[in-house]
C-alpha cells in the first residue's frame, strides 16, 4: 500500500471570494472573533479533491485539517482488519480532521472524497503554535471541535456495535461447560 497521499489540487478560481471571507463564512467558525479568524486565515489554503481521492489515512501523522465547502467525504476505519467500515459521511459545512490537535497527532479514520470536494486546508502544526501563544484561540477551537469529536466517536461506537451484533447472529454459539469433560467420561463407560 502506498502511504503517500495524492496532494490536493490548490485552487485559484477567478472571481472566488478572498480567503478571509471564506474562512469567516464557514459554519464551523461562525461567530469567532476577528483576531482568531485572522490567525486561521493565515494558515488557510483552498484545495480540491477528485472523486475517490484519499484525503487522510488512518494511522498516519495528523498535521492538518479541512473545512468542507462542497462535496462529500466518507470517514472509514478498520483498514488491515478486513473491509473498512464507513463511520460517517460528511459534507459542506463540516470539519474534517481533529487529530492534529491532540497527541500523538495520528489520524483515527481514513477520509476519502466520494464526489468532487472543495475545502479549506489549514496547517495544523502552525495552528498548534498559535494556540500555545494564544490559549483563547486553542480553547475556542477545542470548544468547536469537541461536539464533532463526540458525534464521530458515537457514530464509530454505533457502527462497532452494529458489526458486532451482526457477526454474533451469524456465528454459531458454542456452549462450554466446566463439567463437559465429566459428562463425556460418563457416557463412554
Amino acid at each position: 500500500m502506498n502511504t503517500l497521499l495524492e496532494k490536493p489540487t490548490l485552487t485559484k478560481e477567478k472571481g472566488a471570494e478572498p480567503m478571509a471571507i471564506r474562512v469567516g463564512l464557514h459554519p464551523f467558525l461562525a461567530g469567532m472573533n476577528p483576531t482568531h479568524l485572522a490567525l486561521l486565515t493565515d494558515c488557510a489554503i483552498p484545495v480540491q479533491f477528485r472523486k475517490g481521492q484519499t484525503i487522510l489515512r488512518e494511522g498516519e501523522m495528523a498535521n492538518r485539517f479541512y473545512l468542507i465547502e462542497s462535496g462529500k467525504v466518507i470517514l472509514e476505519s478498520g483498514e488491515g482488519f478486513g473491509e473498512p467500515v464507513i463511520i460517517e459521511t460528511i459534507g459542506a459545512g463540516d470539519l474534517l480532521g481533529w487529530s492534529w490537535m491532540f497527541p500523538p497527532y495520528v489520524w483515527h479514520f481514513t477520509a476519502r472524497a466520494i464526489e468532487p470536494t472543495q475545502a479549506i486546508f489549514f496547517y495544523g502544526t502552525i495552528l498548534r503554535e498559535y494556540c500555545e501563544r494564544d490559549h483563547s484561540l486553542g480553547y475556542e477551537l477545542f470548544k468547536r471541535m469537541t461536539p464533532v469529536m463526540m458525534k464521530r466517536l458515537q457514530s464509530a461506537r454505533r457502527k462497532m456495535l452494529s458489526v458486532h451484533a451482526h457477526r454474533a447472529e451469524l456465528e454459531p454459539v458454542v456452549l462450554e461447560s466446566p463439567f463437559l469433560d465429566q459428562e463425556l467420561d460418563v457416557v463412554d463407560e
